[in-house]
């Protein structure tokens, strides 16, 4: 969220930025936002006034009382009380406009980084990098649960039973070799001087609202029935959800934390052939990282977060590329993403298996993150980056250490959570 009195000095800037972000229907918001927010400031100075001179008569009558003059006292009384009805309809006006200001703020976007290319979504999103050698082997890469099902390592069709589409059961070998990323993608981040955490997979309203635009929140976000609760769709919001309404020394910035949560999506509108299957689903686990830091420290940051993702992926022998999302991909708090893709040797194309995002002090301002230096606080900046996000990781691994006779290698860092294994083999 911006800060208002930015939008107020900066009205041309912030519609130029809403029309690089092809949102050409909020441009009258501007306008709407400023002229409430000088109602909003002329209605409390006046109730800023009443209140100074309700002070001033008080003492005046406790004087006049004391003098004996009660007959000028109990005018004076009047007159408080008819202010009094006053400011109390002055007080009701000043909340009705705070929050509307409030409610057009959070949907107008942030300022996007100069960096970012313009396009109007993901297809114009431009490539940066490639890691490793994509390659093609001369024998067939099968889908990836027909792969899982040469192992037995998969059940959709009770997980349908149970809990209807975009479920799975993940069983033997493919179930081990889901934990075993997590846990090396643990302890990679870890040997990176991150925090391992473990946050609640449950989140208030409040931090909902902190973290995520609304047009996110009502695309992804289960809603617990008569609970002030959801369940998280990433541990970043819960994570980032720690430092609500908090004011961290200066010198204890920057804060960097991975943390483990499984997460919980609607998923709305996820059709087609290569969303069958566990590319997308309802629930899946994921390795994140979160960093919370100062301003001027957040561009770094950004760069080494998706190296970290790059770096992981390459260790265990998976080819991956980097994407910059262009001006209409980015989520109205982002002012900055890099989408982290892998090689798929059957499609002959890179997908996305993460997602790194810079987002200034967007999510700080809503929840009031702030840091403590040596001139006073202020509102710190916030990153996110996925560190590993099983099964569509298992996907990539899947289908780049497929061989020619349906076994899987598994790389050298993630054997010692296969129990020393150097392959699986096929049960069928």
């Amino acid at each position: 969220m911006l800060d208002i009195r930015f939008v107020r000095e900066n009205p041309e800037t912030v519609k130029e930025n809403i029309k690089k972000k092809f949102q050409d229907s909020k441009l009258p918001l501007v306008d709407e936002v400023i002229a409430l927010d000088e109602e909003k400031r002329e209605t409390q100075k006046k109730a800023d006034e009443l209140r100074a001179n309700r002070n001033k008569i008080s003492k005046e009558i406790g004087n006049l009382m004391a003098q004996g003059k009660k007959e000028e006292g109990m005018a004076l009384r009047a007159k408080v009380k008819e202010q009094a009805e006053e400011l109390e309809a002055l007080s009701a006006k000043e909340t009705e406009l705070n929050e509307k200001v409030t409610s057009i703020m959070m949907t107008i976007p942030n300022i996007i980084d100069e960096s970012v290319p313009i396009g109007k979504d993901d297809s114009e999103n431009v490539e940066i990098e490639k890691f490793g050698e994509p390659i093609v082997p001369e024998y067939e890469i099968p889908y990836h649960t027909d792969i899982m099902e040469r192992f037995n390592g998969i059940d959709l069709d009770a997980a349908g039973r149970v809990a209807g589409n975009g479920f799975y059961y993940l069983m033997g070998d493919i179930a081990r070799l889901h934990s075993a990323v997590l846990s090396y993608a643990r302890d990679f981040m870890i040997n990176r001087g991150f925090t391992y955490c473990i946050p609640p997979y449950m989140i208030r309203s409040a931090v909902v609202e902190g973290v995520m635009s609304f047009a996110e929140m009502d695309a992804m976000m289960y809603k617990i029935e008569g609970e002030d609760l959801y369940l998280i769709g990433t541990s970043e919001h819960s994570m980032i959800g720690k430092f609500i309404d908090t004011i961290t020394p200066e010198a204890e910035l920057p804060k960097t934390l991975t943390s483990y949560s499984p997460c919980f999506r609607k998923e709305k509108g996820a059709h087609g052939i290569e969303e069958r299957g566990v590319y997308r689903i309802h629930q899946f686990e994921k390795q994140e990282m979160i960093v919370v830091c100062k301003p001027e420290e957040s561009k770094m940051w950004f760069d080494r977060l998706w190296q970290n993702t790059v770096d992981l992926f390459r260790s265990l022998d998976i080819p991956v590329r980097t994407l910059e999302c262009c001006s209409g991909d980015l989520a109205d708090l982002k002012v900055k993403s890099i989408d982290v893709e892998a090689w798929s040797p059957r499609q002959k194309k890179y997908f996305e298996v993460g997602s790194c995002s810079n987002l200034s002090d967007a999510q700080a301002r809503r929840l009031k993150i702030r840091a403590k230096g040596e001139n006073g606080n202020y509102l710190a900046h916030t990153l996110n980056n996925t560190v590993a996000a099983p099964p569509r990781m298992l996907i990539a691994f899947l289908e780049n250490n497929l061989q020619a006779d349906g076994s899987v290698l598994i790389p050298e860092a993630l054997r010692m959570y296969m129990g020393g294994m150097d392959k699986i083999v096929p049960q069928k």
